[in-house]
């Protein structure tokens, strides 16, 4: 064969071979286009649909294919090929994190094309954020055919909500969680067909026709959480109540401030109600006597209400009754309530808050045989476990947490099915019974602060294989297991703070890698800490190591914890440099260690959560880095007694959650930055002994307006005491002494009114914070605010009491002028210390008025006068000083002024009387209020008072009688005229008795006349 004829022959081979090919894929291509379902119409349609959706997290990736009964979220229909599902819900849940579920959100506008898919039965929109719009106009042919719509939580506008009333076939209808603002809702009643209603956290307190929701024909689900219902003021007529429908029905009306005249709602359908929910109304008294006509029903919650007294006897007697919550009211007595058929059926039962007291109550839940979980925490239970917790139980939960019970703990192995055990806050002591260890479904257990004692051996949890949470912090126990102990548990929570743990750190932690709680702060472990520990769970949430003795120096935590952290290593030993911490720290509690250098390795700290630093009583140095804007949630800064300098960055005026900034005891200096105005939740502000300086600014008492506590002690301010700082209402401390402020008192202090209410007598400024977070599950942690405090002459450190003090110390100032009297209005104020200035004048008449004074300290100023006397009034005065002042007179009598040392007047020269030696003149004596004392004075100056009056009467009886004895001229003229007087007063009296006689005989006979 020729060389030509055979490529000829390759080249028709090759020829006929693409053919065949290209056959075989038209005949594949033909086959797969006669597979595709979805109608080209309705692809088109949805492809619409999705231009005008917007989708960051590519959920409609797959909506391009041609078969789009093939996309996600679409569904087609066997039979005829129309699509008849469209579920666009974003399905993540929370439990997924923030950003996830807002990432995954679809936005945008629905477009109307939606509405050609008129074989549409289901449509699910719901957890989207269409940002205000509104559903597209239904018409009357549009989505006839649809039976679900749920629209929960997708930001849809109220405007056009009475369109849905359009959707006759629908059965199931969720508008829940969307800014709706509803006034009628007559269009629900077009929906004959409606068995699921979601309306809850919506506005319908305009909408008075609420209760015709009940009778929609065959609902079996309303759903009404949250919505500000109306009061229903006379009893509504429901006589057609769900009379078509003999289904069951659930009602959930809870948290809408109900009153008990909506009772009536119910009366025609008590017996087919399944599942009620009244949570969190205004519903008060007796519960009525119509529930016992209830048969159906299996859960009940009536929590959040004012109801009381007994429990009703009727409710033992509902025999379906599975879960029962009256928790948060005022029950006292649980028999014989709860005694009936009931105690065969009930399985969860939760009065949480009531005021029980009789522990008794524990033996009768004991014979109910089908109970599972058993709430009573936070009564006031008294006693001991009864005997009858011996009896096997089918337990799975026990709360007892917040009561007063006693005694040491019973055998618990007879609860073997139990899985949740809170005896928490009680009184319970003695041993801990190794009969825990037999619990072997047991997974949450939390018995802190008790004051059980004595040794926790491997034998409390040689079975305890699925137990996640262990809590027995602050109580007496001591851990004795062996360094090479494998507990057969993971823990996700461990909480032993105050349990003996030392004094080596406990190995047996290394075997647990799935916690994110780890708290053994006070547990009594020194030295350095293993190496193998900061192998940390990359889920940690919160780690407290506070209150040891732990040593050494922190590595790089950056990469060491990655979660959103909660981190407290304070009261330790651990120095150099701080460490790189994580960049979602939400709290970061490092005080009293020895920490030394710079603090600029926080600045890696950008995630924004950071809620509290505290880096008080540490050796750090330096200035301040300006990154202050990363902590836009910071709540607490506390950087007391350290070595910092410089000044505050302008930045920190972006902190706009700060309630707390304590720098007391640094080198800080210069002018306070005005963006600090911008801080207007400020709380406390300790700018104490560093050298700031200039003005005290007006603007701390026109921006800062919810503070309670100011001191800028031992600075160098100087100038006048701005009169703004009168507006802070809500000031208990206002401590501006030791710096160079002058000029007068300002005369508004009396509108510091929280020196003058009573209202707010808790002692503890305290903050509540985010401490950990996993899982979007928030622990909240508190932080305790405290302060150094001038008290009785002394300088101490409070804490717990803080919020008692009412105090104003401007002492060790250049002030001037006259004490001024509104001051004596303050009347809560505990302390007053207005010592080491140039004040003039005299102490306040009104001094008395501060009933509550206890320290009062006014020396080293120019007073003069007397001391008041209403001081004697100020029954609480523990301590005073008056002294170098130029006071005068006598030291007022009290009940408390004579118990305080002399030393409290030295210095003034013309003061005398007790307690000091000098004796007071006799002139000054009628001024003492003293019963003896008064009674000398009066018998003195009635012996002068006396000599006097005779000494008078024989000067004026010989300066007469004298004179007529020897002068006869005078003697001959004094008788002549006493003869003269005689003989005018003879004539005068005869007349007189001659009228009275003729008078008395008138009268006489007028007498007469009148008795005949």
């Amino acid at each position: 064969m020729s060389r030509k004829s055979w490529s000829v022959e390759i080249l028709l081979l090759l020829l006929g071979l693409c053919q065949s090919i290209s056959n075989a894929n038209g005949f594949k291509q033909s086959a797969e286009d006669s597979n595709i379902r979805c109608i080209e119409k309705e692809r088109h349609t949805l492809l619409q649909l999705r231009q005008s959706l917007v989708d960051d997290s590519g959920r409609l990736s797959s909506w391009g294919s041609k078969d789009c009964c093939l996309w996600k979220g679409v569904e087609c229909s066997n039979r005829t090929n129309h699509v008849i599902m469209l579920d666009l819900g974003n399905h993540l849940s929370f439990d997924d994190g923030f950003d996830a579920y807002d990432s995954n959100q679809l936005r945008g506008k629905i477009n109307p094309s939606l509405f050609q898919l008129q074989d549409l039965r289901y449509l699910d929109l719901s957890g989207n954020d269409f940002r205000g719009g509104s559903f597209p106009n239904i018409n009357g042919s549009s989505l006839s055919k649809l039976r679900y719509l749920n629209l929960q939580s997708s930001g849809l506008s109220s405007a056009i909500l009475y369109q849905f009333g359009n959707l006759s076939k629908l059965q199931f209808l969720d508008l829940s969680s969307n800014p709706y603002r509803v006034s009628y809702l007559y269009w629900v009643q077009n929906l004959s067909s409606l068995r699921f209603l979601n309306l809850s956290f919506s506005y319908l307190n305009d909408a008075k026709d609420w209760p015709q929701l009940l009778k929609l024909p065959y609902l079996e689900d309303l759903k009404l959480t949250s919505c500000s219902l109306p009061k229903i003021v006379s009893p509504p007529v429901l006589s057609l109540t769900n009379s078509t429908s003999s289904s069951p029905i659930s009602i959930d009306l809870s948290h809408n401030n109900l009153t008990s005249s909506m009772y009536p709602l119910f009366f025609n359908i008590t017996s087919k109600i399944v599942d009620l929910n009244l949570e969190d109304n205004l519903l008060e008294g007796s519960i009525p006597d119509f529930f016992r006509n209830m048969v159906s029903l299996e859960h009940l919650d009536l929590s959040h209400n004012k109801l009381g007294e007994e429990i009703p006897e009727f409710l033992g007697n509902i025999c379906t009754l599975k879960t029962l919550d009256l928790s948060v009211n005022y029950f006292s007595r649980f028999v014989p309530g709860l005694s009936g058929c009931i105690q065969n059926s009930l399985e969860i039962l939760t009065l949480f808050m009531n005021p029980f007291h009789d522990s008794s109550i524990l033996s009768h839940v004991t014979r109910f045989s089908s109970l599972r979980e058993l709430d009573l925490m936070y009564n006031n239970l008294n006693g001991s476990f009864p005997s009858s917790f011996r009896r096997p139980s089918k337990l799975t939960s026990l709360n007892l947490a917040g009561n007063q019970l006693t005694g040491s703990l019973p055998d618990l192995s007879k609860l073997s099915s139990l899985e949740y055990l809170d005896i928490s806050y009680n009184r319970f002591n003695g041993t801990v019974t190794e009969s825990l260890g037999s619990l072997s479904e047991l997974k949450q257990l939390y018995a802190s602060w008790n004051s059980l004692e004595g040794v926790i051996s491997e034998a409390h949890f040689v079975n305890l294989s699925k137990l996640q949470t262990l809590d027995l912090s602050y109580n007496l126990l001591l851990f004795n297991v062996s360094k090479k102990w494998i507990p057969p548990f993971q823990l996700s929570y461990i909480s032993l703070s105050f349990c003996n743990l030392g004094p080596h750190f406990p190995k047996w932690v290394q075997t647990q890698k799935e916690f994110h709680d780890l708290d053994i702060s006070g547990a009594g472990i020194s030295g350095s800490i293993p190496d193998w520990f900061w192998d940390l769970p990359p889920y940690l949430s919160s780690l407290n190591l506070s209150y040891n003795h732990l040593t050494g120096m922190l590595p790089d935590l950056s990469l060491r914890i990655k979660a959103v952290t909660g981190i407290d290593l304070s009261s330790n030993m651990f120095e150099g440099p701080l460490p790189i911490f994580s960049y979602n720290v939400t709290s970061l509690i490092l005080s009293k260690n020895r920490f030394s250098g710079s603090v600029s390795p926080l600045c890696n700290i950008t995630a924004g959560v950071l809620s509290i630093l505290d880096l008080s009583d540490n050796l750090l140095s330096g200035e301040l880095p300006d990154c202050f804007f990363h902590w836009k949630d910071l709540i607490v800064l506390n950087l007391a007694n350290n070595n910092f300098s410089g000044g505050i960055p302008e930045t920190v005026g972006s902190l706009l959650s700060l309630e707390t900034i304590n720098l007391h005891n640094n080198s800080f200096s210069g002018d306070l930055p005005s963006s600090l105005k911008n801080c207007s939740k400020l709380k406390f502000l300790d700018l104490s002994e560093n050298t700031f300086s200039g003005r005290v600014p007006a603007w701390i008492g026109e921006s800062l307006s919810s503070l309670i506590f100011l001191s800028l002690q031992a600075n160098e301010f100087n100038g006048r005491i701005p009169a703004k700082l009168c507006l802070l209402a809500n000031l208990r401390i206002l401590d501006l002494s030791q710096n160079s402020l002058s000029g007068k008192i300002p005369l508004c202090l009396h509108n510091l009114t929280a020196m003058i209410q009573n209202g707010d007598s808790y002692g503890i400024i305290e903050y509540f914070y985010l401490a950990s977070m996993q899982n979007n599950s928030f622990r909240v942690g508190t932080y305790v605010e405290r302060a150094w405090v001038e008290w009785k002459g002394n300088k101490y450190q409070y804490e717990k009491s803080l919020g008692f003090f009412r105090i104003i110390d401007l002492a060790g100032n250049k002030l001037v002028g006259e004490i001024p009297d509104v001051i004596t209005r303050l009347s809560e104020l505990v302390v007053l210390n207005l010592s080491g200035n140039s004040l003039m004048g005299f102490i306040p008449e009104n001094i008395g008025q501060l009933k509550q004074l206890q320290s009062l300290d006014l020396s080293n100023n120019q007073l003069s006068g007397q001391i008041p006397d209403s001081m004697s009034d100020l029954n609480f005065l523990s301590y005073l000083n008056l002294s170098y002042n130029n006071l005068s007179g006598k030291i007022p009598m009290g009940t408390q002024i004579q118990t305080i040392g002399a030393s409290a007047f030295v210095g003034n020269q013309a003061l005398c009387g007790p307690p000091i030696a000098r004796q007071c003149p006799k002139m000054l004596h009628d001024q003492q209020p003293d019963g003896h004392n008064n009674k000398e004075d009066i018998d003195e100056f009635g012996k002068w008072l006396y000599a006097g009056m005779g000494i008078g009467f024989l000067m004026a009886f010989w300066g007469v009688c004298g004179t007529l004895l020897l002068k006869p001229s005078w003697r001959h003229a004094y008788f002549l005229l006493l003869d003269k007087w005689k003989d005018s007063l003879y004539v005068t009296f005869i007349l007189w008795g001659a009228r009275l006689e003729k008078k008395f005989k008138s009268l006489k006979i007028q007498s007469s006349w009148k008795a005949q």
